[in-house]
Order: structure tokens, then C-alpha cells, then sequence
């Protein structure tokens, strides 16, 4: 949502199509089977009712990622580089939040690497007949060398991730029209309720959607990808479709779940393909097994990448191929995921920690997102307006109830 003072200029629509490469790996980053898996277990255990929390989800998100964007336009640096400098004459603070980003963050990115791995693998697996504990570790290794080997990972994973986003999008949203919710009982679940035990259902399908290390992927991707002032609007356009996108297949898993699920018990997303049988019949398997398998591709090549941009920017690395460390960090990352996938880990229990872990740093990263883009010693005209203010608030708010929720989980668990 930026403001679009002084900004005259007019782009043609192969510059805006162009320009949904950077929105769509953030979307690929947070749709992975943690996304899959809460909004069939949301579905199936409470119908519609908790279909609002994608509603603001999709809000919170474009939001969020919108103001993180334009940071690393205006700035022309990441996040975590304009934290590090506006809290320069506090230190006790700054150490505290680089601290609190740093832990949160990394362990969160371990714990989501094995998971996506897993999930992926239970798709493949669908697919191939190979199992999981195989196949998963085989996945990992082809997703390092891509990120080792390929030159600029990161231009060629907003195009395989466009892709992949486009195949969940169909699939999904087939799946959804097939089965024909009831409209009526869907425009109820937009009203905010929290049924008795769904509290920590509702935030985990929050916190699978606004993911932490996104923020600061997002505005390091911004300021590559735009240059100039007047790209603000391209970029806003760029945000907005792919986390609507992101929001429509987030959805459909959560509708189709509920017409068909309701009632039924849940293990893991695969659960689903079984109950579409009676209306895909044999293909019931392949369209479930095919969105899994996308889903968690494009979510296990973010997950390393992303940690390792925060890392960058916090301790002052290139973030190309030509500093190790940031190589170094992304291999470390997927090289645990892949053990973690290897050894036969609960993927789900993965998720739930990661989710966990994650909803802690949430407040922190949404807090300090918020401050920097108000701030006019770092925005000037281009600061956030009164209902960006407002908005970021709400979002705030919630964060705090998901990280408080998330940090007696942790220590109750």
C-alpha cells in the first residue's frame, strides 16, 4: 500500500506481469504442507467457521509484505539492515531484537526444512511409490545443488515458483468448484468467531500465512528487483495478486476440507485425497499428490534462502554466490532438514514447533516492520499513512495474542 504521491508513471502489463516474480516466492515460501495440513485440519474438525482467519490473513500479509517492500525500495536496504541502523543508539535493544530474530528464526527455518521436506516427499511418494524416508532425503539433495550450483538461485526460483504456485492454484481451486460448497454457510464463516478448542487452529492458520522470515526476504527481493520512487506502484501490484493468489488456494484447501472432511479425522494432508474419491475418483490421488508436492517444492527452496537473508543482513554478508557464508548458511539449513527428513521425524510435530517457534518472533518482526515504515527520517513522504497505521496496528495486536499463545505453548509442550 504505497503511497503514490508524485508517481505519474504508467506500465504496461507485460511490466506488471514481469513484476509478480518477487510476490510469488513469497507466496511459495509460506503455502507448503504446513499450509496444506492446518487448513485441512481446520476444515475437517470446524467447517467454515474459521474461514475469516484466511480472510485476514490475506489482509495481514499484503499488508505487511507491502510495507517491507517498500522499506527496501526507498531505503535500497533490507530490513534487517534499517533495524540494525535505527536502533545503532540503543544497542541493548538492538541486540535484544537482532538476538531474539536471529534464534527464532533459524531454529524455525530448521524445524520448517525438515517438515517441507517430508510434506513434499508424502506427495511424491503418492506419486512414485517410493517411500517417504527415501524420497524425501533425495528431494533435499536436489534442492542443495540447485541453490549451490545454479547461478542467481533467486531469479530462477521466481520463475519455477510462478509455476508452481499457478499448478496449487488450479488444483485447488478445481478441487474446491467440484465438490460445491454451500456460498451461504461460507459468507458466515467471514464472521469472527473462535469456537471452544480452536483458538490455537485459528492462529496457526494465521501464522502459516505471515511468516516472519518473509518480511525480510521480501524487502531484500524488493530492493533487487526496483530502483526508483516511481516503481512503488509496480511493486504494490506485484504484492497484492500473488498474496491473493497465495489467499484463494489457502482457501480452497480450507473450503474443500470442510465439504468433504467434516467430521473426520486427519493425520496428514493425503488424508484428503482419499475423502475426494466419491467426486475425482481415480484422479482423487494425483491432483492431492500433485499440489503436495508443489506446496512443499516451494516452500523447501524459500525456507534456506530466506533464513540465510536474514543472516545476511543482520551480520553484513553479500547475499549472492560470491560470499560463502550465505551459501554456507542455506546448505546448513537444508542439510538438517534433510537428516531430520532421513531419520523418519513426525512432520506434522515439525510444523507445529516450527509454527510454535515462529509465532514468538512474529510481534517482534510485525512491531519493528510497523516502526520503520512510519518512521519520516527513513520513509519521508513515502511513510505510512493513517490506515496503514491503523492496519499495521490490528495486524500487531494479533501477532502479540499468536506470540504469547505460541511462547506457553513452547514451554507448556
Amino acid at each position: 500500500m504505497a503511497n503514490s504521491n508524485n508517481v505519474t508513471r504508467k506500465f504496461t502489463m507485460k511490466e506488471k506481469l514481469a513484476s509478480l516474480g518477487p510476490g510469488f516466492v513469497i507466496v511459495g515460501s509460506f503455502i507448503g504442507p504446513g499450509t496444506v495440513t492446518s487448513c485441512t485440519l481446520a476444515g475437517a474438525t470446524y467447517g467454515f467457521t474459521l474461514f475469516w482467519c484466511v480472510v485476514f490473513s490475506v489482509i495481514a500479509v499484503i499488508v505487511m509484505q507491502g510495507m517491507a517492500a517498500r522499506i527496501g525500495i526507498i531505503t535500497q536496504e533490507g530490513l534487517a539492515e534499517n533495524m540494525k541502523h535505527d536502533f545503532a543508539d540503543r544497542p541493548l535493544l538492538r541486540n535484544i531484537l537482532c538476538g531474539l530474530v536471529i534464534i527464532a528464526i533459524t531454529i524455525g527455518g530448521l524445524a520448517y526444512m525438515g517438515g517441507d521436506l517430508t510434506g513434499t516427499a508424502m506427495g511424491a511418494s503418492a506419486l512414485t511409490g517410493i517411500p517417504t524416508r527415501i524420497m524425501a532425503p533425495i528431494l533435499g539433495v536436489i534442492v542443495l545443488i540447485v541453490l549451490l550450483f545454479v547461478g542467481d538461485a533467486v531469479k530462477y526460483l521466481e520463475k519455477l515458483l510462478s509455476v508452481c504456485v499457478t499448478i496449487m492454484a488450479i488444483v485447488f481451486m478445481m478441487t474446491m468448484l467440484i465438490v460445491r460448497p454451500d456460498f451461504g454457510e461460507l459468507l458466515r464463516g467471514c464472521i469472527p468467531t473462535v469456537p471452544k478448542g480452536g483458538l490455537m487452529t485459528c492462529l496457526s492458520l494465521i501464522g502459516t500465512t505471515v511468516v516472519p522470515y518473509n518480511m525480510f526476504l521480501h524487502a531484500a527481493s524488493a530492493q533487487r528487483t526496483w530502483h526508483t520512487k516511481e516503481e512503488l506502484p509496480l511493486c504494490m501490484f506485484g504484492t497484492t495478486v500473488p498474496m491473493i493468489v497465495g489467499g484463494v488456494i489457502t482457501g480452497s484447501i480450507l473450503i474443500t476440507s470442510a465439504v468433504v472432511m467434516r467430521g473426520m479425522s486427519v493425520n496428514n494432508a493425503m488424508d484428503m485425497a482419499v475423502q475426494l474419491e466419491g467426486t475425482l475418483g481415480s484422479f482423487a490421488q494425483p491432483f492431492m499428490a500433485l499440489g503436495l508436492l508443489c506446496a512443499g517444492i516451494s516452500s523447501a527452496l524459500c525456507s534456506p534462502i530466506s533464513v540465510s537473508y536474514v543472516l545476511a543482513g543482520l551480520f553484513d554478508w553479500k547475499t549472492d554466490g560470491s560470499d560463502k557464508r550465505f551459501l554456507a548458511s542455506s546448505a546448513i539449513i537444508l542439510i538438517v532438514g534433510i537428516i531430520i527428513s532421513a531419520v523418519g521425524t513426525n512432520p506434522l510435530a515439525l510444523i507445529m514447533t516450527a509454527q510454535a517457534v515462529n509465532g514468538i518472533a512474529l510481534p517482534v518482526v510485525v512491531g519493528v516492520t510497523l516502526y520503520l515504515a512510519s518512521r519520516q527520517q527513513i520513509m519521508g513522504e513515502y511513510k505510512n499513512n493513517m490506515l496503514q497505521n491503523i492496519l499495521g496496528l490490528m495486524i500487531f495486536a494479533i501477532s502479540l495474542v499468536l506470540g504469547i499463545s505460541s511462547f506457553i505453548g513452547v514451554f507448556a509442550g
